[in-house]
């Protein structure tokens, strides 16, 4: 069952439809400031060139498309790159909800707004997902951004209303999408933006209104389903009861009221059990349907359901296994040709799958991928870079002084490349790093600023900004938490199941927990080490020990600091020279490309385990991996959705004046190309964007230019 349509009856709408009442539309075009409808007082529509910041980039309203479910749909752009993105606006106006409704459903929907497939595998299951997610306490809404115009196609609603009902065979390729669909959704391990990873959701909100329908050219035709309820049914009023319990059984059902109204044709309620209502065109699909709808034996599953669908009588049938239908055909024997010539073309593509994948990766982007596309493609394409000799600067022994030793070949260093980045303009820009007398008060690579000194900085410690700044975030960072490894009997990370908790971490470098056996693994005294690099050290102490000052002072008398590259040359020789009980952490660039500890995946609190490193092929790494053959991956989903404890942005910071040479301003710009992406990934921070699999494989980071 769909969810209730919210009348907001605490609003006095003369249309009682508020989300969508020409009253309202009329108020923004004459008061174009208003915040409310003159008539009902409901929160008025956004205005044309509104911005919106969200987390990953900041979008401009450029027209309003409409309502659709619980919100209002804009088209807009995204300002980095004035790509097209659909907004999709979510109220939560005062006459219906507290301040604590309020802000309970702000922070579920900061957890729940969007899923993606928990084992990072590129697949396309025709499943709208917000690409943003922004929750504005302000002015009590909410918003998805999606990019694209996809989310903007016409719905089946729409559809039914322009060209009425559809015939059997449209029919039957519409429940063929929509279940393979379903069958993803209610199987597959998902993973929440809040990093919690779920075996199966239920839409339950499939109408003629959460399924959308994209037509090209040929008038083929392509099934979406959005909307789903997790999210969509926070903005429903507490005034309005919801007792549905959501199954999975009930999706199937409303797929099939769905059916329905497209074969009748008629979209409001009428009795399916009337069998005058029917056409009689397609005996076996009527049973098909009143299966789906329950009042015949109902189906166990989406995957049961889609079988028995393939398996109707082929007559009047033209299902494929491709993801696009045709409207019927005059010609029935041209018709089966296309279908004959559509199952070899199948057959084909599996014959040679692993060839074609190949292929496939290297010719064309992929989903997950295709963003970053959208980035500007080389340093040479950035516009604006000013002439002259700047200065910029950074912790020294911090992230940025290692990622700049990275040689992207053999020739010459990451610092040598970005000392003159474009050969076109008499720019050059000049790093000299500042060593940080005392972090835990004051970034001292900020101090370089203010005190001109520096034109910019890059740096993770970036909490003192002031609204003096601006602040670019052009890649993320984190901290690895890794202990002794070895296939021999002591295998620490098989006996911590490959994880630790943030809470455990703290009691052993407190002192409180001195032994692996009080964690359940082998009776080994731990050997607490930490890394020398100030950003570490300052993120650790903030994150991990809560900037707590009696846990500092405990930490500090516990720990012994080095070079990360010594802890780990202890830990190669660890189970010759009793060092086995070894954890220490460091900083990505330092420690994700090596085998000789083991990266621990991290548990906050009751949220899941989340592990920074995963294999090639999608899945995390375990202990039981050979962690050594350079398979492994840093998933940028889990750093930029910041479900990872331990990752923070690495930022370009730079003084708000105009007065000066965009300098700052222009070398975050290069670093994010896909250029200047290509090389951060290849020296040991997360990329802004997943990179292309033939990338990642290369060496060769001009390529992408």
């Amino acid at each position: 069952m769909s969810l209730p349509e919210p009348v907001y009856q605490e609003y006095f709408c003369s249309r009682n439809a508020p989300l969508s009442c020409d009253r309202l539309q009329q108020t923004t075009k004459e008061f174009p400031k208003a915040k409310f409808c003159l008539e009902c007082g409901f929160p008025a529509l956004l205005p044309e060139k509104a911005e919106i910041k969200g987390s990953r980039g900041s979008y401009q309203v450029t027209r309003l498309l409409g309502s659709r479910g619980t919100g209002r749909l804009y088209l807009g752009i995204q300002l980095s790159n004035n790509q097209p993105v659909v907004i999709k606006e979510y109220l939560l106006p005062d006459g219906c909800f507290n301040q604590e409704e309020t802000r309970q459903r702000q922070d579920t929907f900061m957890r729940v707004a969007g899923v993606s497939p928990a084992d990072g595998k590129v697949q396309d299951f025709r499943l709208i997902s917000p690409w943003d997610a922004i929750a504005d306490p302000l002015v009590e809404r909410c918003y998805t951004v999606t990019l694209g115009n996809l989310e903007a196609a016409q719905t089946l609603s729409e559809y039914l209303t322009q060209k009425g009902a559809m015939t059997a065979d449209q029919v039957r390729q519409v429940l063929n999408q929509a279940l393979q669909t379903l069958q993803f959704l209610h199987t597959q391990k998902l993973r929440l933006p809040s990093g919690q990873i779920q075996k199966g959701l239920v839409h339950s909100n499939l109408s003629l209104n959460s399924l959308l329908i994209v037509q090209n050219h040929q008038h083929y035709s392509t099934i979406y389903l959005c909307d789903l309820a997790l999210w969509e049914g926070l903005f429903v009023p507490p005034s309005i009861s919801q007792t549905v319990i959501p199954t999975c059984t009930q999706d199937l059902e409303d797929l099939g009221r769905v059916a329905f109204s497209l074969w009748t044709g008629r979209a409001e309620f009428i009795d399916p059990r009337d069998e005058q209502q029917w056409p009689n065109s397609d005996s076996e699909l009527k049973q098909f349907i009143y299966r789906l709808m329950g009042i015949e034996i109902p189906f166990e599953s989406a995957e049961a359901a889609r079988q028995a669908l393939l398996q109707l009588t082929q007559e009047n049938q033209a299902i494929s296994s491709t993801t696009v239908f045709a409207p019927e055909q005059k010609d029935k024997g041209f018709r089966r040709l296309i279908f004959l010539f559509l199952g070899i073309f199948t057959l084909l593509m599996f014959g040679g799958g692993i060839l074609y994948f190949l292929m496939r990766s290297s010719e064309m982007p992929e989903d997950a991928t295709s963003e970053f596309y959208h980035l500007v493609p080389a340093f040479s394409d950035v516009n604006g870079v000013p002439s002259g000799d700047f200065t910029y600067t950074g912790e020294n022994d911090g992230t940025w002084t290692n990622i700049l030793k990275f040689r992207p070949t053999s020739q010459s260093s990451l610092r040598d490349l970005l000392t003159h980045p474009k050969p076109d303009v008499n720019a050059q820009f000049n790093y000299q790093p500042v060593t940080s007398t005392n972090i835990q008060t004051a970034s001292q690579p900020l101090e370089e600023i203010i005190n001109n000194k520096a034109q910019f900085a890059i740096t993770s410690l970036f909490n003192d900004v002031t609204n003096n700044f601006n602040d670019k975030i052009v890649a993320y960072d984190g901290l690895l938490v890794y202990v002794a490894f070895s296939k021999k009997e002591q295998n620490l990370p098989k006996a911590l199941n490959g994880q630790i908790s943030l809470e455990q971490l703290r009691q052993i470098y407190t002192g409180q927990i001195n032994n692996w056996q009080q964690l359940g693994g082998p009776n080994l005294p731990i050997k607490p080490y930490a890394p020398t690099e100030p950003e570490a050290v300052r993120l650790f102490q903030k994150i991990v020990l809560k900037d707590d000052q009696q846990q500092i002072a405990l930490y500090q008398a516990k720990v012994t600091t080095q070079p990360t590259e010594q802890t780990q040359q202890q830990i190669i020789t660890a189970f010759d020279t009793g060092q086995a009980g070894i954890i220490s952490y460091g900083i990505l660039s330092k420690t994700w490309n090596q085998c000789a500890g083991y990266p621990l995946a991290l548990v906050d609190a009751d949220k899941p385990a989340s592990q920074a490193l995963f294999r090639l092929n999608g899945s995390p790494i375990s202990p039981s991996d050979n962690i050594c053959d350079k398979n492994n991956r840093l998933d940028v989903q889990t750093f930029r959705s910041g479900s990872y404890p331990l990752g923070y942005p690495l930022v370009v910071v730079y003084p708000k004046d105009n007065s000066l040479l965009p300098a700052g301003n222009k070398f975050a710009e290069m670093l994010k190309t896909r250029q200047g992406q290509c090389l951060l990934d290849k020296a040991g921070v997360v990329p802004l964007k997943p990179i292309p699999n033939q990338y990642l494989i290369s060496n060769d980071c001009k390529s992408l230019s």
